[in-house]
């Protein structure tokens, strides 16, 4: 009977001994729209929860949806509305509290409702999801149809992830007392999807066992006075070449480089762009590639049939953008620099950088698809950016975490 005992017993030390997941951050799948070469945000809204995707937008204050579709509208004598007034000045309207707010599809400011709803995220453990965990009181406003239109087709709204004290990391950070950080990977797979992290700093695993926050580095985020994430690139490079510039192109009102989700490519300043494809192509000769008329609205083309595949895509010159100092670069490969027009009489891979004019407001805007399948870690508490290259050098992409798993873990 004794022995019994002690089998037990060691069986139970041993089963409480096992280090059990963390569950102590959230995640959220990221699926892209390839009609507009956007990325969506899958999450839960309302009560009961309904599942929702909405255009993943660095430039949002905060969120929103269509109008129609919810009526939990605050008013101007409610808590929620006076906690708002020290930061964003709500603005009354029939006993309606309204705020100013931007995202990137307005470009300008312009004023919405604010409602608040439940949100619902699955917790994970960086490896794994776990059981989806509720934000009350969440935040938001919503838009007409009109703005609707400028969304992805399946797209019910957009999701605010800019440095506002309103965007959606802001308020789970908030709520669950976590760190203000958030990561992206965005897939560039036409059926597999990406993933978002929010509130930790990893680790992030992917498939096959891939720590990717072990392969970060950082840039800082500078500090300007902008709910846009920016960063400072002091030069670009071709194969280690950088390309002749006026410096002043790089630095368009001091305002740095932005990020953007809304971008489907990366926009250049004018002067930029026409030294890129210049460096480009001069750099391209040796490969004997055969350049075709350009198809919009890129600059630079070749055909399909003279470019060899390689595990990050192309084989064409790397390019460089330097941040700050020469040993600190986001290297951007053939999979992220090129891009694959097929279409009718049309077989190219188009290097996929776009003219933005003489007069942007940005010099540099990096794009969406400069940033798939690499992994970006936003962190407001260190004020820095992490970012990996694309991790296709380290044998797995954005489309490799493990969504098969959900482990009931609170």
């Amino acid at each position: 009977m004794s022995s019994n005992i002690t089998i037990c017993f060691v069986i139970l030390l041993v089963i409480y001994s096992i280090p059990y997941p963390s569950f102590s951050s959230f995640l959220a799948p990221i699926v892209k729209d390839h009609t507009k070469h956007h990325h969506t945000l899958k999450l839960s809204l309302q009560n009961p929860p309904q599942p929702k995707q909405l255009l993943l937008d660095l430039g949002g204050t905060l969120s929103w949806v269509d109008c129609t579709t919810t009526s939990h509208f605050i008013t101007c004598n409610s808590s929620i509305c006076h906690a708002l007034s020290s930061s964003q000045g709500p603005i009354c309207t029939s006993n309606n509290c309204n705020i100013q707010s931007t995202n990137s599809l307005t470009k300008k400011p312009f004023v919405v409702k604010v409602l608040v709803d439940s949100l619902e995220l699955p917790l994970t453990d960086g490896r794994n999801p776990g059981q989806l965990k509720e934000v009350n009181e969440f935040v938001l406003s919503c838009s007409d149809r009109g703005i609707l239109k400028k969304l992805p087709k399946n797209a019910a709204g957009l999701a605010g992830l800019s440095r506002s004290n309103l965007s959606l990391m802001a308020q789970v950070s908030k709520r669950f007392a976590l760190p203000k950080v958030f990561a992206l990977c965005l897939s560039g797979s036409v059926s597999a999807q990406g993933v978002g992290f929010f509130g930790t700093r990893g680790p992030y695993f992917f498939l096959p066992e891939i720590d990717l926050s072990k392969y970060l580095n950082y840039t800082p985020l500078l500090s300007i006075s902008s709910n846009q994430y920016l960063i400072n690139v002091t030069s670009i490079k071709v194969n280690g070449k950088p390309l002749q510039l006026n410096q002043t192109s790089l630095t368009v009102d001091q305002n740095g480089a932005q990020l953007s989700t809304t971008s489907p490519y990366t926009v250049l300043h004018t002067e930029i762009f026409e030294a890129l494809i210049d460096l480009f192509e001069r750099e391209s000769a040796v490969l004997d590639l055969t350049i075709r008329p350009p198809v919009e609205p890129f600059g630079l083309c070749y055909n399909a049939d003279d470019l060899l595949m390689t595990r990050t895509g192309p084989a064409v010159p790397t390019v460089d953008l330097v941040l700050g100092h020469d040993d600190v670069f986001w290297r951007i490969f053939g999979v992220n620099s090129m891009v694959r027009i097929l279409r009718r009489d049309v077989d190219a891979w188009c290097l996929g950088f776009v003219d933005g004019g003489d007069e942007p407001t940005y010099s540099i805007v990096i794009g969406g698809h400069q940033m798939e399948d690499n992994l970006l870690q936003f962190d407001l508490q260190t004020q820095r950016l992490g970012f990996t290259s694309s991790v296709l050098v380290h044998n797995t992409m954005c489309a490799n975490f493990n969504f098969t798993t959900n482990i009931n873990v609170s």
